[in-house]
Order: structure tokens, then sequence, then C-alpha cells
């Protein structure tokens, strides 16, 4: 690989977080390999994947549409894979 120009380094970490629109996945114990190759890194990750439906903000505004417990809210993201509004509905059905 060297003799190509790919060099490889194993980062210590002691958890990696990726945002995406509907939520975050946490990778916990990861192992982090980085590949740099013609000037470009790039991150080979591995370890316990858990997701978390949403932000805090989608979490706090779930909370303040229903007058639910954060508890609540983040199990109805989850359940909803972080769609605010299916939650707000999910919470506020049978509630009138």
């Amino acid at each position: 690989m060297r003799q190509m120009g790919i060099k490889t380094e194993q980062l210590e970490a002691t958890r990696v977080i990726i945002e995406t629109s509907s939520g975050r996945l946490v990778v916990e114990e990861p192992q982090v390999i980085q590949i740099t190759a013609q000037g470009q890194k790039s991150f080979q990750i591995s370890g316990q994947v858990r997701s978390e439906a949403g932000s805090e903000e989608d979490v706090k505004m779930v909370m303040e549409q229903t007058g639910c417990s954060e508890e609540e809210a983040k199990a109805a993201l989850e359940k909803t894979k972080g769609d605010i509004a299916q939650a707000i509905l999910m919470l506020t059905e049978g509630k009138e």
C-alpha cells in the first residue's frame, strides 16, 4: 500500500458521532482507521452502533407541542425515525 502512496493510521477514539438529517448514529468503542491517498483522507469506522432519532432541538419541539416528557419525545422520534410531525401526531392522538 505504501508503494502506491496509500498511508493508513489507527486513531484512538472513544466515540464517533455521525449527524444525519433524521438523527444521529453513535459508534461506541470505535476502531477508526484513517486512510490517506492522493492527499485525500477517508475513514473506516467499526464498533457498536446505535441510532438516536432527532436532535435536541427536535426533542424540545416535540415536548413543547405535546406537553410530554423528554423520554416520551425521544421514544416517539425513535419510533417515527426522526419524523417530527409524525411524532407529534402520535403523541397527541387520544389526548383530546
